[in-house]
């Protein structure tokens, strides 16, 4: 989901080398579960500045009784360690993708292991899950630092109208945080963790401070209080459930971030602080209420001692913005998946670091989130209304994952239909409760992901189904490669020196640029070869399985050059690979062949009209190639044909 600060790679890297020796494996261990503190849980670490205080504020008659506030806290523990450490940490981080996690990489992971393949289920769930991932992308960030930054109206010496300035605070502190986003994180992001780890060991002691308040608070580790609590309110404990799940969202980064820390790594942070934290600060929270009703309104920021009120808020608004980084670098990352896996076309996507692989910026993604997170704050301007619409993207991001966990449990694992059926449902069922209680704030807020969501998937949709049409269209009007190789045997033309390269989507048709070279240039050059870049459905390609080169004749040989669904693709890079295969060019002498096609729409596309011209759309604002692929500019020559679709 997040790029790992630079210790955590460092010390990942440290770990992978066994020469470092016992005592180096140890600290490299210590330094990733550090680093996972802050990228992983940031999101879930902020959760106690409103989760508390939406659930309450919804309880039959203000929250402030007795069976309310052991009712929330138990609901709120449970929701902890069923969904984030049984679901998560326990089960669905043994479904990795070559130690990979998220929504995309159980995609292909299922799509791999499964009998039928790509089947159109698997594929659709996996757009669903990063469909929903984008709305999730802009409410973390303005709920998160809004909801840190409203500490503002309770701070001690502050005049009562420093309120006002509340939503100008989070507006520029976010316009800030996107702007940096172009200059990389890597700098700022080795001190994610530390920071971080001393909020939750903040949240911890503020909570221990207050468990003294009212010690029957520790009544509510008991789940009978949540169950009596939600039937005494009937449909009204439906509608808290929607609030309770406010303390897990972030969960699913547990499992987003694993290839970035490891399960070891992130289990320790999350068993060892990280839990213990935020339940400590819950019961904390919760004998506060009991002991002083009328801090039900607020109690986060009530706990907090005068003499520390300051410096807990600048921590607070710390973790915040470390918790919105994380998702917005997040956002980076599933952008990248998504086009290595045809979901959206080709975007500009900037490595902002030479030495860190995994420190990318995406400036269209990241004006489409500035501009969202903007929206919001002046759409809803508190994170108490924030807060309706937060939730149904990540519990419907969550579905998602257990319903791909089938696929897992049945076709990797090997285990029964009615055990693969039963784990599923078990997950899907508490998936299922949180999704309904969230869906029923639907008119407060909770529309704004689910639309997000859905055009999301129409626009990769569109795109997936837009680019089969245009394949099948290109391969029916195409000559394949070896009958044209017996062609130009027949009928030798002009032979120009040197090596030209033609770059195509699939390898065994003749491409459109040496059509068109052949055409109107009439010359074939010395050497051709006919390269296509294909995407494993595995996060990463090692060196030696990148390239694979197959000759057709002495005139032509093809070349296919593998990328994980995790990496950019660099030709040059890859193509000097090929010397060790016997295929050795000059990059600076060689001249790269790229076909660019003029669509039209058709009515006789197999798409709508409508969808036609959003294909189109999606086409002309495209990344190029040249860039997209890192190929050289002054060795690119384009030649244009026009295809309906």
């Amino acid at each position: 989901m997040a790029d790992p600060s630079v210790d955590a790679q460092k010390a990942s890297e440290d770990t992978s080398q066994s020469q470092n020796g016992h005592g180096s494996k140890k600290e490299g261990f210590w330094a990733l579960a550090l680093g996972s503190v802050g990228v992983v849980f940031g999101d879930i670490g902020t959760s106690p500045l409103y989760a508390m205080r939406e659930a309450l504020g919804h309880s039959r008659g203000g929250g402030g009784g007795e069976m309310a506030v052991l009712g929330v806290v138990s609901l709120i523990t449970w929701a902890l360690i069923l969904i984030v450490t049984i679901k998560y940490v326990v089960f669905l981080m043994r479904a990795d993708n070559k130690g990979e996690g998220g929504t995309l990489a159980l995609m292909a992971l299922a799509q791999r292991v499964s009998p039928g393949g790509r089947s159109r289920i698997i594929f659709f769930l996996g757009v669903l899950g990063a469909a929903l991932f984008y709305g999730d992308g802009i409410i973390t960030p303005a709920v998160s630092v809004l909801g840190a930054v409203e500490g503002l109206r309770d701070a001690p010496g502050v005049p009562a109208r420093a309120g006002d300035l509340v939503l100008p605070i989070s507006a520029f502190i976010l316009i800030c945080l996107f702007l940096v986003q172009s200059r990389g994180t890597a700098s700022m992001a080795r001190f994610f963790g530390p920071i971080t780890a001393v909020w939750f060991l903040t949240l911890a002691g503020l909570g221990l401070l207050h468990i003294s308040d009212d010690f029957s608070i520790l009544r509510a580790v008991s789940p009978h209080y949540g169950v009596m609590f939600l039937i005494d309110n009937g449909f009204l404990g439906f509608i808290i459930l929607g609030s309770v799940f406010l303390a897990v969202t972030g969960a699913e980064a547990l499992y987003a971030d694993m290839g970035h820390f490891g399960k070891g790594p992130i289990r320790v942070a999350w068993l060892g602080l990280c839990l213990p934290a935020l339940v400590l600060n819950y019961f904390g929270q919760g004998a506060l209420v009991l002991a002083h009703p009328e801090s039900r309104a607020n109690p986060f920021f009530d706990m907090i001692p005068e003499v520390a009120y300051w410096p807990v808020l600048l921590l607070a608004t710390l973790a915040a913005i470390i918790a919105s980084q994380a998702v917005i670098t997040g956002a980076f990352s599933m952008t990248q998946q998504a086009v290595s896996l045809g979901l959206f076309p080709r975007i500009d996507i900037r490595r902002t670091s030479e030495t860190q692989a995994g420190q990318i910026y995406v400036p269209q993604v990241n004006t489409f989130l500035l501009v969202g997170v903007l929206v919001l704050l002046v759409m809803f301007r508190t994170s108490s209304n924030l807060a309706s619409a937060y939730g149904i993207a990540v519990t419907g991001s969550m579905f998602v994952d257990t319903l791909l966990f089938f696929y897992i449990v049945r076709y990797m694992w090997k285990r029964p239909v009615w055990q693969a059926a039963g784990a599923s449902l078990a997950f899907g069922a508490l998936d299922v409760v949180f999704i309904t209680s969230n869906l029923l704030k639907f008119f407060d807020g909770a529309w704004l992901p689910l639309v997000l969501g859905a055009a999301l998937v129409v626009i990769m949709w569109t795109w997936t189904r837009g680019a089969q049409i245009l394949t099948d269209k290109t391969r029916r009007d195409s000559v394949s490669l070896t009958e044209l190789a017996d062609i130009l045997k027949a009928r030798a033309p002009h032979r120009a020196p040197g090596t030209a390269i033609f770059l195509t989507s699939d390898p065994d048709t003749a491409p459109v640029a040496l059509m068109h070279n052949l055409k109107h240039n009439k010359v074939l050059h010395e050497k051709n070869i006919i390269l296509s870049v294909h995407t494993a459905e595995t996060p990463r390609v090692s060196d030696d399985n990148r390239v694979r080169i197959e000759p057709v004749n002495e005139d032509f040989k093809k070349v296919i050059i593998g990328y994980g669904f995790m990496e950019q693709p660099n030709v040059p890079k890859a193509l000097g690979l090929c010397r060790k295969q016997g295929l050795k060019f000059d990059i600076m002498a060689t001249s790269f062949f790229l076909g660019r096609r003029s669509v039209v729409p058709s009515a006789q596309s197999g798409m709508p009209l409508w969808q036609d011209k959003l294909f189109i759309f999606l086409m002309k604002n495209a990344a190029n190639p040249t860039d997209f692929y890192k190929i050289p500019p002054g060795r690119v020559v384009e030649m244009g044909t026009q295809v309906t679709v």
